[in-house]
């Protein structure tokens, strides 16, 4: 497995207060981290290469503020870092995606790992389009990710076993066991491939005192959108946004509590009430 490369996505800690402005989020007393379903994937990416080499790649797109979530990945155990400028870039997931894919394409990796979705903004397809434009099969929400030989995949019994669609002759295979709405099933794609991580996955490490130090001398690379369309590798009309935010708004505050008087009886009614005539839930 000589090369994995991780997305991941600076977030707001949502553990948390935060200022929503019609302007977007006020950054100013806002704390940072990595997006928390990205570190199952960077945890699974690290594990991955502990048991069979190779070399693990973490890729952001962001603003030059998310290269510390970069250091603090490569401090974890990555190996190498890229920051894809945002600054050129839209908040549209379609033209992110594609910036990401021109850069990942030329990587050529063995395995692309992601968190299952951002908490943040609540989405999780940036991933899924990359998998659909670099032609990945892919495998979301995974508890458990296995990566085996053709033949070691052969001897499994093929019973509750799903392979994927695009299966086709590969040297290697993810067995991977997918959290399917409080169940699980197990499924078997070729690599290359996408995973998204789901939480439980693993439990991620944190990062070392050696290892913050050694993140230092790691390289960290920034590429911007006009490099990539200056080289070909990305056009104008693939980063081109097909939604816009048109508004941000913070939840209404909650209302003040209401005491019900009586007995159960008369409390029972007078919700009733309140649920047919203010709520209009009945």
């Amino acid at each position: 497995m000589p090369k994995i490369v991780v997305l991941l996505k600076q977030t707001f800690d949502t553990e948390e207060k935060i200022i929503v402005t019609p302007a977007g989020v006020d950054e100013r007393d806002a704390k940072f981290v990595i997006n928390p379903y990205d570190e199952y994937a960077l945890e699974e990416a690290i594990r991955q290469r502990e048991q069979l080499g190779g070399e693990v790649i973490v890729i952001t797109c962001g603003s030059e503020r998310s290269q510390e979530a970069l250091r603090t990945a490569l401090a974890i155990g990555a190996d190498e870092a890229i920051r894809l400028d945002s600054a050129d870039l839209s908040d549209d997931s379609s033209a992110v995606a594609a910036a990401l894919a021109a850069v990942i394409g030329p990587l050529s990796p063995d395995l692309l790992l992601a968190g299952l979705f951002a908490v943040d903004s609540g989405a999780g397809s940036v991933a899924l389009q990359i998998a659909e434009l670099l032609h990945l099969p892919h495998a979301a929400s995974a508890v458990k990710v296995t990566i085996l030989t053709a033949g070691e995949l052969g001897s499994l019994p093929a019973d509750g076993l799903l392979s994927s669609p695009t299966a086709r002759s590969a040297e290697r295979y993810a067995l991977v066991e997918r959290d399917v709405e409080g169940d699980t099933e197990t499924v078997s794609i070729p690599l290359p491939a996408l995973i998204t991580a789901q939480q439980g996955l693993n439990e991620p490490r944190y990062p070392s005192l050696p290892g913050i130090m050694k993140a230092k001398r790691k390289p960290l690379r920034t590429i911007t959108a006009a490099e990539l369309i200056a080289s070909g590798e990305l056009s104008l009309e693939s980063v081109s946004p097909r939604t816009a935010r048109t508004q941000l708004l913070p939840p209404p505050p909650r209302a003040a509590g209401k005491r019900l008087p009586g007995d159960p009886a008369e409390q029972a009614a007078a919700l009733v009430s309140l649920l047919r005539e203010e709520a209009k839930l009945l």
